[in-house]
């Protein structure tokens, strides 16, 4: 009845049998049989859902799963069966440009939606009735996103790109453009007249809390008890096609005129390196969510990786970003090298728990580990470490072996991933080299030369005996150049538009990732979603601009699986409340469900079976200029780019190092 079950389900046929006794039972069967990583194993294309005649820009389920609801560029809404196949209703919404969002409002009543879209409005449509029962044009720019939250079926929310982001009680009347005070918060009075509203998400554990994306690095969650609703900003005129950017910029920048929001009442969250890019790519959180128990945020982030937040546990976090956001009492050099290694020697708690010898099981994944990083498999090299450390997270060796492959690999994010892990190899090993050495030359490569001098004036006193070696000498000398050249991220990094002190003191105490993951490109468009996928969140989901979509092992962060989900791009993931279901769309007008195929032996012609060269390929996709991205999309190939040097053992650029501090792992 049940194939592949997994040990860990061996209570399911049990379960089963007391289903008729105990009707309370049912809901832990199907958590049980939700997704099991038999089902992924056998996830395939079950059926394409045609009904739309442009791109599908959303998908939703209500809270049964019994209803999926879509909206496209063709400007319509369809309510669909999903066991059936078959449409349930086509709304003619009434809007007239792409709809970007659409949600249900109420667990009790399927018949309330909400939507929004680029004509700047949003709708709520009442399925009893044929037209809108409710218009809003506040905002003056398109509307990417609509939250609600099935606890409070009254409210829900907005994100705009006109920087705005707004809130709605459907139990008080609203006119648009008189003294209504529905603005949650305007990002154009914090961080300049540019700024775009584009992701929004409410937390569904505790609904106070609102998390929302915007077209820089930064994730922003606040508060929403602590915050005063402002006025929308009154337009210069009356008609709806104005230039928004010349719209109150007296106060772009200057905060809120009435301290709307309170400083206590928000906190931000940002990949580390992304704090001081160095580059010209533009960084756009595309999507978020948070996690079924309220403790995580994922963020899908436009232009880099996706990323996993802890809201709680802020101290973990800043473990690792310390060290980059620290203000320093005396010379940043100085103080630095001290701060960041010197105190590991105190932390007696972490390099007691610092495993040196590993299980034979842990072992014989980081000899292959070893093996692939010798071959140049990098990324083979990270999966199989990734795998030892889920099953003995405080081995020095394995985060330090982890670093040296990141470097070498060298994706967009991994040398600040190898940054993390140097630290957390001297959190557990404060006398480890090879970790002491490589956090130098990560700074140094991250553009920050002035710390990296720091950590190497600490490695010449803890270490003196290593300081003649090539490699020592040659980044100290590239060191020393960079710092008179004046190439130093944290002295040139500034904002080239006026922040207010709050969003300064925001920015300032941020929190960094808990997880990341890699493999898909996110580049072409702003409407790409992640999300999680099973009862306990243990997959992540994402597609991706080779018309792919991934699934992640949430605990690895390893690829598991790889589909073909769409001519040219997935945009939207939203998996069945309750069963292994997954609804996907994208460029193509077609909507389509995925579930656990038969096992009868047949081959599932969606899968992309090489997992390393499809991640490797989107790497090389998100780094592109558009001329060479028009040949991927002809068929060329171009040789990846991994972050070399020219000695094979990878720290130095110009001369053979010893064994003592090469790149290779231990």
């Amino acid at each position: 009845m049940f194939p592949s079950v997994q040990k860990k389900d061996y209570r399911i046929l049990d379960l089963v049998r007391q289903r008729e006794i105990h009707d309370s039972v049912t809901h832990t069967i199907l958590q049980k049989l939700y997704v099991t990583e038999s089902l992924i194993s056998r996830l395939g294309l079950e059926k394409e859902l045609y009904g739309h005649s442009g791109c599908v820009n959303c998908l939703e389920w209500n809270e049964t799963g019994q209803i999926l609801a879509s909206a496209s560029d063709d400007k319509d809404i369809i309510l669909w069966n999903p066991f059936r196949y078959e449409k349930i209703l086509v709304l003619h919404s009434g809007h007239h440009a792409n709809i970007f969002s659409v949600k249900f409002m109420s667990k009790s009543n399927d018949n309330i939606l909400v939507s929004g879209a680029g004509d700047c409005r949003i709708r709520i449509h009442d399925l009893t009735f044929s037209k809108p029962i409710f218009t809003c044009k506040c905002h003056k720019q398109r509307i990417k996103r609509i939250a609600t939250v099935p606890s409070i079926p009254f409210l829900f929310w907005s994100a705009g790109e006109d920087g705005l982001f707004l809130q709605y009680d459907t139990r008080a009347p609203h006119v648009c453009r008189s003294n209504n005070h529905n603005v949650l918060v305007n990002l154009v009075y914090h961080m300049g007249r540019y700024a775009e509203g584009k992701c929004i998400a409410v937390n569904p554990r505790k609904p106070e809390l609102i998390a929302i994306g915007a077209n820089d690095a930064y994730i922003r969650m606040y508060d929403r008890r602590m915050i005063k609703l402002s006025q929308v900003p009154p337009s210069p005129s009356i008609h709806d096609n104005v230039d928004w950017a010349s719209i109150n910029t007296y106060r772009a920048g200057k905060g809120d005129p009435d301290e709307n929001i309170p400083l206590g009442s928000a906190q931000y969250f940002i990949a580390g390196h992304l704090r001081s890019r160095d580059g010209n790519r533009s960084i756009t959180a595309t999507y978020l969510t948070f996690s079924d128990d309220g403790n995580e945020l994922l963020v899908n982030m436009g232009g880099e990786q996706i990323y996993l937040f802890d809201i709680n546990d802020s101290n973990n976090s800043k473990i690792f970003s310390s060290c980059l956001s620290r203000k320093h009492s005396g010379s940043i050099e100085q103080d630095f090298g001290k701060y960041c290694l010197e105190s590991y020697d105190s932390l007696e708690d972490f390099t007691e728990k610092n495993i040196k010898v590993l299980s034979p099981h842990v072992e014989e994944l980081k000899r292959k580990a070893n093996e692939n990083f010798e071959q140049k498999k990098y990324s083979l090299a990270i999966n199989l470490y990734n795998k030892a450390i889920s099953y003995c997270p405080t081995a020095a060796v394995l985060y330090a072996n982890r670093a040296a492959a990141y470097m070498k690999r060298a994706w967009d994010g991994d040398i600040y991933a190898a940054l993390r892990d140097c630290k957390m190899t001297l959190l557990l090993d404060p006398e480890h080299v090879k970790a002491h050495f490589r956090l130098a030359r990560c700074l140094f490569d991250l553009n920050r030369s002035i710390e990296a001098n720091g950590v190497l004036k600490s490695f010449q006193q803890k270490f003196p005996e290593y300081t003649s070696n090539s490699a020592y000498k040659a980044l100290k000398m590239d060191i020393k150049e960079a710092i008179n050249n004046g190439k130093d991220i944290t002295q040139s990094n500034r904002s080239f538009f006026p922040i207010s002190e709050y969003e300064q003191e925001w920015r300032n105490n941020t929190i960094d990732y808990k997880m990341r993951f890699c493999g898909h490109c996110n580049t072409t468009t702003d409407i790409k979603e992640a999300n999680f996928f099973g009862n306990n969140s243990q997959y992540i989901v994402a597609g991706s601009d080779d018309g792919s979509f991934f699934i992640w092992d949430r605990n690895t962060t390893n690829i598991v699986r790889v589909l073909r989900g769409d001519e040219r791009i997935v945009n939207c993931l939203q998996p069945h409340p309750s069963t292994c279901l997954l609804a996907t769309s994208g460029i193509d007008p077609v909507i389509r469900l995925w579930s656990p195929l038969p096992e009868d032996g047949s081959v599932n012609e969606r899968e992309i079976q090489n997992l390393d060269d499809a991640a490797s390929a989107n790497q090389i996709r998100m780094n592109s200029d558009p001329f060479e991205l028009m040949l991927m999309n002809m068929g060329y190939r171009f040789p990846i780019s991994q972050n070399e040097f020219s000695d094979e053992d990878g720290e130095d650029q110009r001369e053979p190092i010893t064994q003592a501090l090469n790149c290779r792992p231990s």
